[in-house]
This record gives C-alpha cells, sequence and structure tokens, in this order.
C-alpha cells in the first residue's frame, strides 16, 4: 500500500510545480453584508455618578514583540475624562514594555483620570497569571476609590473555557476560570441582585462563553466579550472611554454596547472585521440561561444512553456544520468552542424538547452583539465540544467549576465510552432506570476499523464512490477528501490538503467524488488546505505558509454565492499554553510566502510525512487566491471517514488522470 494514512505527511519535489497553471481572482466579502440592527439601551444612572474602570493589563509577548498594550493605553490618552470617571490600571506579565512609563519586572499601577496618568504604585514583580494578583488589584480599587459603578476588564491573549487567560510571559502562569471567580471572591461576595460591578469585560480572545459567564454570575451585570479570536487592534479605548465620559449616566447595557460597536468600527478601519465577534451578555438572565443548557445536556445524554452511535454521530455532523472558535484543525490546534445557539439550532430534530429553549435563553441572555461577514451564526456565547477528541482537553473542561455535569458526563460517555455513575440521578429523573454496560477492555465506542483501506468503486459516470451501511453511518460524524499528487518517475507523493467537497447521501450511504481537476491556487502556486469551518454560505480554510520567514497559518474563506475566495490574514500557530494569537496579520504588497507542503517518496521507508518549503514569491496588490486548473498528470484520492471522537479512517486510494481532455478514473490495483 503506498499510503496509509492521511494524517502522515509527505516530502516534496518542484517538480510538480511546473506542471501546473494558474491565475484567479479574489473578490471582497458579500457587499450586501450589514449588522443587524441596534437595541437602543436608555439611561439609567446620574450624570454626576462616579465610575471607577480597573484596567488588568497582562502584557505578555503581545507588548514585549508589537506593542499593542501601550498602543492601547495610548489610544485611552485621547479620551477626556471628567472628575467622576476614572482608569485604574495595573500593567505587567511582559518580559519588555515598549513605553516610558510601564517598568519592566514590576507591578505597575497607575490612575489615569481628568488630571492624566499618575503613577501610584511601582511595587515588586507579581505574578499576573495568579489569582492573588488579580484580588490584590481588585482590593486596592476597593480600599482606594469610591465608585457607584464599577467595570473590569481583562487584556492580554485568552484560551477559552479549557485554557483560560492571561498568560504571564515571565512565569509562563495563566489564570483559570475558577482562579477568577476566586479572585472576585476573595474580595466580594456575590450578589445576585445587585452584583459589585456594572461590567466585567474581555479584552482578549476567546472568552464569550458560557463557563466563563456563569463564573461571574453575581459579580457583575454585564459581561463583555469575544467568542472568536480577536484581531490584534483589539478594543477602541479611545471611543468607549469617550462616550462613557461624556454620558456617565449610561447603563451597563449601553456601555456595553458601545464598546462593541467601537471595536468592529475599529476591525473595519484595520480591516480585521471578517471574523471579528463581540457580545453583550445580561449575567442576571443566567439562571434561565443554566436551566435549559443543562436540560438541553440532559437530554442529549438521555438518548445518547439509548442509541450511543446513532445519536453521536448526528450530534458531530451537527457540531461540524455549527460556528465554532479558534481553527479546530490539525493546522491550528484546537480549543474546543462551539457556539451554543447554532448547535441548538442544528439541533432541533435531534434534541426537540430542548432545543429551542436553549436558543430563546441564548437570545434573551444576549442582549447586544456584533459580527464580521464570516461569522454570522453565532448567537453570541460558545461553549465547550470536544472537536479534538482530546482526553486531557475534556479533563481540563471537567475542572472547571462553570461547567454543567450533563455536559460533562455527554461528553465523558463520546470520549471514553462510559457513562459516569454521577450521572445516574440525573437520568434516573428522565425515566431512564439503567444505564448503559461500560465498554469491555480492547472495545471502542466507535469501530471504524472496517472503513480502513475500504475499496473505492467507479459508477458508470466516472465518478468514484463508497457505499456504506448502515451501521458504517453510525460511527461516522462527518467525511472528507483528501487529495494527493503522484509522480511515480520522480519517486513522490505529496499531498495538497483536505476538503469536505464530497456529495454525501446520508440516508442512502453513498459519498461520491466531486474532484473537478481545480484546486486553490495563490497567485499559480498550489497550496495545502485544511477546511475549518463548513456553512451554507461559506467555508473557512487554514493554509500552512512562510511569511516573511516565519511560519504561519493562512486563514481564507470561500463565498459559496460569488465562487471566489477571499484571504482574512495569518495566525501564528497557537501557543503550546493554549493561548490563541491576537494578532492577524494583514498580507501586505511586498511580503514574501513560501508554501508548505507535505510529502514522501514513493519507493523509500518513510514512515512519517515531512514538511518542506516549495515556491517563494512575492506577494503584490493584485494576488489572487483562486480555484485553478491543476496540471496534467496522476492524482491519489481518498475518503477520510471521522467519528464523533475525532477518530479518522481512510479509504483506499483511487487514481485520476488529469490530461486535456479531462478526467479519467481508475481503480488502483491490489
Amino acid at each position: 500500500m503506498i499510503l496509509q494514512r492521511y494524517t502522515k505527511i509527505f516530502l516534496l519535489s518542484a517538480v510538480f510545480f511546473m506542471a501546473i497553471m494558474a491565475a484567479g481572482c479574489l473578490d471582497d466579502v458579500d457587499p450586501d453584508f450589514q449588522q443587524p440592527p441596534a437595541q437602543h439601551f436608555a439611561d439609567t444612572f446620574s450624570p454626576e455618578d462616579n465610575w471607577l474602570i480597573y484596567w488588568y493589563i497582562c502584557g505578555s509577548n503581545l507588548e514585549s514583540d508589537n506593542g499593542a498594550a501601550t498602543k492601547d493605553i495610548e489610544e485611552m490618552f485621547e479620551a477626556q475624562l471628567p472628575a467622576n470617571v476614572k482608569v485604574l490600571i495595573q500593567a505587567g506579565g511582559s518580559n519588555e514594555w515598549q513605553n516610558a512609563f510601564v517598568k519592566s519586572g514590576a507591578t505597575n499601577l497607575f490612575l489615569y483620570s481628568a488630571d492624566g496618568l499618575q503613577e501610584l504604585v511601582t511595587a515588586p514583580d507579581s505574578d499576573m497569571g495568579d489569582a492573588e494578583t488579580v484580588a490584590s488589584f481588585l482590593q486596592f480599587g476597593k480600599d482606594n476609590f469610591e465608585a457607584d459603578h464599577r467595570v473590569f476588564v481583562f487584556w492580554d491573549h485568552g484560551g477559552g473555557s479549557v485554557f483560560g487567560l492571561c498568560h504571564d510571559e515571565r512565569t509562563e502562569n495563566i489564570l483559570t476560570l475558577n482562579e477568577v471567580r476566586d479572585a472576585f471572591a476573595a474580595v466580594y461576595d456575590a450578589n445576585e441582585e445587585n452584583p459589585p460591578f456594572e461590567v466585567i469585560g474581555f479584552d482578549t480572545c476567546l472568552m464569550a462563553t458560557y463557563e466563563m459567564a456563569n463564573t461571574l454570575y453575581g459579580y457583575a451585570h454585564y459581561m463583555v466579550a469575544s467568542e472568536e479570536i480577536e484581531p490584534g487592534n483589539g478594543w477602541q479605548y479611545t471611543s468607549w472611554l469617550k462616550s462613557l465620559g461624556e454620558n456617565p449616566a449610561m447603563s451597563g447595557a449601553r456601555l456595553g454596547q458601545v464598546i462593541c460597536d467601537s471595536y468592529y468600527a475599529g476591525c473595519e478601519d484595520a480591516w480585521t472585521e471578517d471574523t471579528a465577534t463581540l457580545s453583550v451578555i445580561d449575567l442576571t438572565k443566567l439562571p434561565n440561561l443554566r436551566t435549559a443548557y443543562e436540560n438541553f445536556g440532559i437530554e442529549a445524554l438521555r438518548l445518547s444512553a439509548q442509541n450511543p452511535r446513532k445519536f453521536f454521530s448526528q450530534l458531530g455532523r451537527n457540531a461540524k456544520n455549527s460556528e465554532n472558535y479558534g481553527g479546530n484543525t490539525r493546522e491550528n490546534g484546537y480549543y474546543d468552542m462551539i457556539d451554543i445557539g447554532d448547535l441548538a439550532e442544528n439541533s432541533k430534530d435531534l434534541l426537540p424538547q430542548t432545543a429551542s429553549t436553549l436558543i430563546r435563553a441564548v437570545d434573551d441572555a444576549v442582549i447586544h452583539k456584533v459580527h464580521g461577514p464570516y461569522r454570522t451564526k453565532g448567537g453570541g456565547i460558545s461553549g465547550f465540544y470536544p472537536y479534538s477528541g482530546n482526553d486531557q482537553m475534556y479533563a481540563m473542561y471537567t475542572r472547571v467549576s462553570a461547567a454543567p455535569n450533563s455536559q460533562k458526563y455527554l461528553y465523558h460517555y463520546l470520549l471514553r465510552g462510559s457513562i459516569p455513575s454521577e450521572a445516574e440521578e440525573i437520568l434516573a429523573s428522565t425515566g431512564l432506570q439503567e444505564l448503559p454496560q461500560p465498554l469491555s477492555e480492547g472495545e471502542t465506542l466507535f469501530d471504524i476499523s472496517n472503513l480502513e483501506d475500504l475499496k473505492i468503486q467507479v459508477d458508470k459516470k466516472n465518478n468514484a464512490f463508497v457505499q456504506l451501511t448502515p451501521e458504517q453511518l453510525e460511527n461516522i460524524a462527518y467525511i472528507n477528501c483528501n487529495l494527493a499528487y503522484l509522480d511515480e518517475e520522480e519517486d513522490i507523493i505529496l499531498y495538497l490538503g483536505s476538503d469536505s467537497n464530497v456529495k454525501i447521501d446520508w440516508k442512502k450511504g453513498t459519498v461520491t467524488d466531486n474532484f473537478d481537476a481545480t484546486w486553490p491556487m495563490l497567485d499559480g502556486h498550489p497550496v495545502y488546505i485544511e477546511v475549518s469551518a463548513v456553512q451554507d454560505d461559506y467555508n473557512l480554510y487554514s493554509i500552512p505558509i512562510k511569511l516573511n520567514g516565519e511560519r504561519v497559518n493562512l486563514e481564507a474563506a470561500y463565498q459559496y454565492s460569488t465562487n471566489s475566495y477571499k484571504i482574512i490574514g495569518a495566525r501564528r500557530q497557537n501557543s503550546e499554553k493554549g493561548m490563541a494569537d491576537k494578532n492577524l496579520i494583514k498580507l501586505k504588497t511586498g511580503d514574501t510566502i513560501t508554501t508548505l507542503h507535505y510529502g514522501m517518496t514513493i519507493s523509500g521507508d518513510d514512515s512519517d510525512l515531512t514538511e518542506a518549503e516549495v515556491d517563494t514569491f512575492t506577494f503584490t496588490k493584485d494576488s489572487n487566491l483562486a480555484d485553478e486548473r491543476i496540471g496534467n498528470g496522476e492524482y491519489l484520492y481518498c475518503f477520510e471517514f471521522v467519528t464523533p471522537n475525532n477518530e479518522s479512517a481512510s479509504s483506499q486510494f483511487i487514481n485520476f488522470s488529469v490530461d486535456d481532455s479531462g478526467i479519467t478514473t481508475n481503480e488502483i490495483e491490489e
């Protein structure tokens, strides 16, 4: 067998690229895209009320590498504040600061007010990724400043419900959600009717999560955060601080709206709005949302206990087609965050008793949101979903106190093949008296061993297809196609990537190729792709490249209405600590791009794929990403079957011969 599994990586020869001709066009996003109409939030306070904004700036590498925190502080300086609006700042957590007033290796406390910037304390260094540091900052503000309304803003990296936020570059520590709760609880008592903070916000990535909102219940009236990775421009501090200064009577809801709207306007100015998101969540609505989300998980748990393979395969398909955040591919890494409203929308038939209620609860809690044209399906609150199938990620999730038990039990079953005994009482309340038997040693919940090397057939129309049984379908969440170039003379096999472009009849079990001898190419150079999002009107792709010598993942969107791609930008790979790269790099004229591919020799003993640099060229104002005809030659094509817990199996390969007359499909002799 030439190839065993798609998860290998391949050595490359430039001979292949000499055979490929390319051109293309790059269209802008749908010109008809508009934000939904905003609600009007009335003023609820007195213009004389005092506001204190706590700004917790963990500079991390965002500051040491790019001066991102300094830029936002300078934005603040452009806002002239009245005497009753003050900003209390703690800055640390970075190896180096790109300004003259924040000192490295120290805890810096400042006050910005009508009198300008005042240095309050320069204390010994403290760990910005530690709950005690947050608590000390909270206590300092409480002890030294009277305020009618308090706002707290976290600034740094974020990594969703599993990883947390605020990565101190010096200590490598990160705040977990439990630690955030502990910090606030150390200084304030939770008060559901009159919480101590009007707004708690996150100028970080991926923190508009149910688990984060539930963590903060009782400590804030409103939460402002992003479901998706934020671009580096972040919040627009001039605009929202100026607005608050001009109208201290505004409600927390109105302040959240101003933060969202000014953020999105800033993204538009920086051309980073494509996948931007920001939500205002009314935390007083958490009890209803909590009940709805718990019940959603309970119904799912009960149905999974009755027929686990059938249920989880359908849930996996629904999740695949739901808006998810952080990339969630092999190239990007995984954050395992899904929009819970979109998952519920896609699961109305699967979970008829609870899905609609959850959708309404999300809509009720999210009082304002903004989103880019390639993030149109989200309801404003995300939650954990184990796209990665990684048991360690799941174990970290189980330690989040604010996570729903029903979801923990559901994903325990999905990933570990058994329902924990703690779920017995919950299931008994639904009328299910007996738990499924745990798996025996060596048994797996999803068995796709009979799909490995499944033979591909050719129909009368020259299409490659496989016919799956109902039992096989019950083990599959989704199916991708994989394409490779084969050159026996040069002894080369080259992988081009993985796509969702296959025709699937889930009722009949027929899976058919949709190969048309085209592939995405950047300025005539074929690229390796992985699909990261599948929506009704667009797909999102991740493309590994080197940009000016640095390895990054290029993000691109394919718009069905125009049959064209848009390059969104590039990001560095996720950090080992799970922090998303906040810096969206916009490609510009003069940038040097090197395509990266994976390949191996045919005759050698290669057992692993090898990444190789292939073509290097200069990005110009006319550069394009487009589907273009691949060169004449031999191509290997297979179907990749993926289980609900992210295990995969690949069919046998079939050969597509491409020449000037078209495509010939040939079965490969064993």
